[in-house]
């Protein structure tokens, strides 16, 4: 593994690459997108095809029993703002694979990533893991084609395994919903097919800063990496990135240790009550169907809608589905602070309904900020204000990014990293090191997917 670890932080200043350079690749990116779409459209509920709404409930279910079911959620939070509520959930119980592929060229190492159209894309075409299927997607219920590159992640026995743990998804949007996110290295030589190409990790850290091209399954699986981001670093104006790297290494020391941070996420998780039970579709208080859309009578939070779906370049080329569409740009912001010399992350620890295992490290914000509008002044999230108010030359890192575009349609939200001097403290988070977050992501379930998005953001300022 310290082989493999000292060639992803060399492969992590490499922008030129060995198979494209970037210019290169966003002309073939372009030249793909112009042949390999999603064309959704808005129908009513009742036109789903191989959907049913059942009879009683209100679920709307897959024919196959398989996919996924809309259901309701009726969750209980004694002491928080809003301590009762219900809504729609989306129900998927089945394990996905998330998987990268990573192989060394002239002594470079390379991701393989995939350029797949997705049907909640705002923007169409996306950069993804090689492999992003659902179980129902790779066991072709669809009737579909096959997974292109499935058997590296499903048969490991000739290859090295550099990462591989369960990681819940969305926990607003998603029940107890994970994806097992691989990184596997390969030896042999691998077919390069149509729609994939090779890019080393200091170029995807690049197309990080573009607006919805490095989609949210490719986000999970690269911050999975054993990273440090130490060497060759030099250059006036760096002191920032150099900070990063330093405080990517593991010997670095942080204001709590390992232990004293487990030992607070398990204290959360024992004293945080939370109740949830499924509930049927049409139990859901405050929300109301319509013929296109299952919608909150404020107008805000998300909806239930149902599209059409045309594609090109996908294992299935025309199908129906349910989709939440969410309201608004969400908002994930990082603090972040030298602390000895040491780059710290204020982090909470956060319980969302469809939580497996009741909390989960977040980002110091994580909301959409319009829907306060509608909720109590106490629901407001701490920092908030610090977070949207933060000058332009505190702010390390700012992108939209795209949420999944598989369940999602058109969800996007801003990553922030907003550097800051006050000494925050509050019981419900915590300053971290960047490499203790990346130890914690070795296990499941301790770091959400919206606060895994800033981890790989955060390594891309190395590069």
């Amino acid at each position: 593994m310290t082989n493999i670890v000292t060639q992803i932080a060399l492969s992590a200043h490499d922008v030129e690459g060995g198979h494209l350079d970037l210019p290169d690749f966003h002309r073939w990116f372009a030249g793909l997108a112009e042949r390999c779409y999603t064309r959704a459209r808005r129908i009513p509920l009742d036109a789903l095809d191989g959907w049913h709404t059942v009879a009683g409930r209100g679920d709307i279910v897959h024919s196959s029993g398989k996919f996924f079911t809309v259901c309701g959620i009726d969750v209980e939070l004694p002491g928080n703002a809003v301590p009762r509520w219900t809504q729609p959930i989306i129900n998927q119980p089945e394990v996905g694979i998330l998987g990268i592929l990573v192989k060394e060229f002239e002594g470079r190492l390379h991701l393989l990533m995939q350029a797949k159209p997705e049907p909640g894309n705002p923007n169409g075409l996306q950069l993804s893991p090689t492999v992003q299927a659902t179980r129902s997607n790779y066991t072709r219920v669809h009737g579909g084609q096959d997974v292109p590159y499935l058997d590296y992640f499903r048969d490991t026995s000739r290859h090295t395994v550099v990462a591989d743990v369960r990681q819940s998804e969305q926990g607003a949007w998603f029940y107890q919903k994970r994806n097992r996110n691989m990184i596997v290295s390969v030896s042999e030589d691998v077919e390069l097919l149509d729609g994939f190409c090779w890019l080393t990790l200091g170029q995807v850290h690049r197309l990080l800063l573009v607006d919805d091209l490095i989609n949210m399954d490719a986000r999970t699986v690269l911050s999975c990496l054993p990273f440090t981001g130490a060497g060759n670093l030099s250059g006036a104006g760096e002191e920032f990135r150099d900070v990063v790297a330093r405080s990517c290494g593991p010997a670095v020391p942080g204001v709590h240790s390992e232990d004293e941070i487990l030992r607070w996420i398990t204290d959360v998780r024992t004293r945080t009550e939370v109740r949830t039970r499924l509930v049927p579709l049409h139990e859901v208080r405050q929300w109301h169907r319509t013929e296109y859309s299952i919608t909150h009578e404020t107008g805000r939070f998300f909806d239930v809608m149902a599209v059409e779906v045309q594609a090109s370049g996908r294992e299935v080329r025309t199908w129906t589905q349910p989709m939440i569409e969410p309201y608004g740009t969400g908002l994930a912001a990082l603090l972040v602070r030298r602390i000895n010399g040491v780059l710290h992350a204020f982090v909470r620890a956060t319980a969302e309904p469809g939580f497996l295992d009741v909390a989960e490290l977040a980002p110091t914000v994580q909301c959409t900020p319009e829907n306060f509008d509608v909720l109590p002044e106490a629901a407001r999230p701490l920092f908030l204000d610090l977070a949207v108010t933060a000058p332009a030359s505190s702010i390390r890192f700012d992108a939209v990014l795209s949420e999944e575009g598989g369940r999602f349609f058109h969800p996007r939200t801003r990553y922030v990293i907003i550097e800051v001097d006050e000494e925050l403290e509050h019981p419900d988070f915590r300053w971290v090191v960047p490499h203790q977050l990346v130890g914690l992501l070795r296990h499941s379930h301790y770091v959400n997917v919206q606060a895994r998005t800033l981890v790989a953001c955060l390594h891309s300022l190395t590069s």
